[in-house]
């Protein structure tokens, strides 16, 4: 059995009004970073994941959930 990792990262962060590239900054990673984590090209690390829960003010488990 596979699971996905779904991801509302996006829409975390455009709620708040803030771009790809105010979001890295908060969080000390590159615009890229967000982008590919956004798109679901790459799966942020445990610390990353975190450290974005933290600054969009949401449980992390709002931002990043397996899907079966």
């Amino acid at each position: 059995m596979s699971a996905e990792l779904s991801n509302a990262l996006r829409a975390a962060r455009e709620a708040k009004g803030w771009t790809q590239a105010e979001l890295a900054e908060r969080v000390a990673v590159s615009r890229k970073t967000i982008n590919t984590v956004e798109n679901g090209v790459f799966v942020p690390s445990t610390v990353l994941a975190l450290k974005l829960a933290r600054e969009l003010e949401a449980p992390v488990e709002r931002l990043f959930a397996l899907v079966e």
